[in-house]
Formats: C-alpha cells, sequence, structure tokens
C-alpha cells in the first residue's frame, strides 16, 4: 500500500496550484482531504515553512519556502520525515526547473503541466524505496523537525464552520427588487396622452419664440446705429 497518495505545487501568496499527481481515489476521506487541501492552500501565508494536518487515516502535509509550497496527502502510516523529505525534493526539482518570474506570473491554474511527471515519479519512487534507501536523508529531516517541530493545524479550520469560512464572513447578497410589469389602465393612457400633447404645444412655442427672436427690422437696425454715433459724439 502507498504512503504518500496525492502531491501538488502551490504558489503560497495565493494559494494557485501550479502542477499535481494524476492520481485519483474515490474514498470519501481522500476526497475530503483533497477539499481540505485546497482551502489549506490558500492561507499558507499564514504558516510557518512546515506543518501537517491529520484526519483519521490521512494526514496533509505541507512545506514553503519562498513563493513556492508542495503539498502531499499521506496514509497515517507514513513517518513524518518521509513526508517532508518527499517535500522538499520536489520543491528543489520544481524551483530549479522554473524562475521565481515565471511562477509569479503565472495566471491560471496547472500552468506547470509538464511537471506532474515528475511529481508522478518521485512519489513512485518515495513509496518504493526502503527505509534503509532513505535513510541519510531521513535521519537530516528528522533532526530539522526535533529542533524545529511542524505547525499542527486542525482541519476544521479550513472547513466551513457556523457561515464562517477561513475566518472570513460570507457575503450575501439581497434579492433582486421584482420588476414585473403591470398592465396600462385607461386613466394611465389619458395621462400619457395629455403629457405628450402639452410636450408637443411647448415644442411648438419654443420654435416660434426662437424665429422672432432671429428677425431684426431694418428701423431697429437705424436705432442702433444712431445710438452709436450718439457715443461717438
Amino acid at each position: 500500500m502507498p504512503m504518500i497518495f496525492f502531491a501538488s505545487v502551490v504558489r503560497v501568496r495565493d494559494g494557485l496550484p501550479l502542477s499535481a499527481s494524476t492520481d485519483f481515489y474515490h474514498a470519501q476521506e481522500f476526497l475530503e482531504c483533497r477539499r481540505q487541501l485546497k482551502a489549506l492552500a490558500r492561507r499558507l501565508a499564514q504558516y510557518p515553512g512546515r506543518g501537517s494536518a491529520e484526519s483519521r487515516d490521512l494526514h496533509i502535509y505541507f512545506s514553503s519556502s519562498g513563493d513556492v509550497a508542495c503539498m502531499a496527502i499521506c496514509s497515517h502510516q507514513c513517518p513524518a520525515a518521509m513526508a517532508f523529505c518527499f517535500l522538499e525534493t520536489l520543491w528543489w526539482d520544481f524551483t530549479a526547473s522554473y524562475g521565481t518570474t515565471c511562477i509569479g506570473l503565472a495566471s491560471r491554474p496547472y500552468a506547470f503541466l509538464e511537471f506532474d511527471s515528475v511529481i508522478q515519479k518521485t512519489k513512485w519512487h518515495f513509496n518504493h524505496m526502503s527505509s534503509s534507501q532513505m535513510k541519510s536523508g531521513l535521519e537530516k529531516i528528522q533532526e530539522e523537525l526535533e529542533f524545529q517541530p511542524p505547525a499542527v493545524l486542525s482541519l476544521e479550520g479550513t472547513d466551513v464552520t457556523n457561515g464562517v469560512l477561513n475566518g472570513h464572513t460570507p457575503v450575501y447578497s439581497e434579492p433582486a427588487p421584482n420588476l414585473r410589469m403591470e398592465p396600462v389602465t385607461a386613466l394611465g393612457v389619458l395621462s400619457l396622452v395629455l403629457n405628450i400633447m402639452c410636450a408637443a404645444l411647448n415644442l411648438i412655442r419654443g420654435v416660434h419664440l426662437a424665429e422672432h427672436s432671429l428677425q431684426v427690422t431694418p428701423l431697429q437696425v437705424l436705432c442702433v446705429c444712431v445710438c452709436v454715433c450718439g457715443l461717438g459724439d
């Protein structure tokens, strides 16, 4: 039975998945862990570099440095040192393949699909390698874990509890007002006709006033000239 079931690489600042293994299991606990892993990925910036969260038979592990984190779903029988050694190996392989600029500019999930095969191979290698073959690497990781223990998180913190998701209150939208059209009554029709007639009369009056203001008689021009000459004297 494999120790490591699933692994993914995510961006720390927003939890964007960059690459992941292609395994899929239909067990309810695994599906629940996948959902909780996604929720946890969006909160990685709040936690230290290493951490774990436990369910009944499966554990979630994560290891992050810079803006890249590696996460895994493992059997509860998988030693923590083995899980973190696996995640550290993935981290080095991924960051060696892609620069920080390339990672930062990624705008869609799973933008580095070609790395999926690397995750698969590394996961297979760890699942089939004996403890004696990994002894030196595991001892190093074990010393680091004893010196600086990883954070232990509650999976309940990644779930919806009392209407609050990940520490944020959900936003509820009010229902849209009912804009159903009502039939027009006879009084409404009469009011509409009168308004149209009044608007037409006002338009006609406005046109006549404009025409009258533009009509200047010769007598008016003569009076203006006399006034100007008088002022000149």
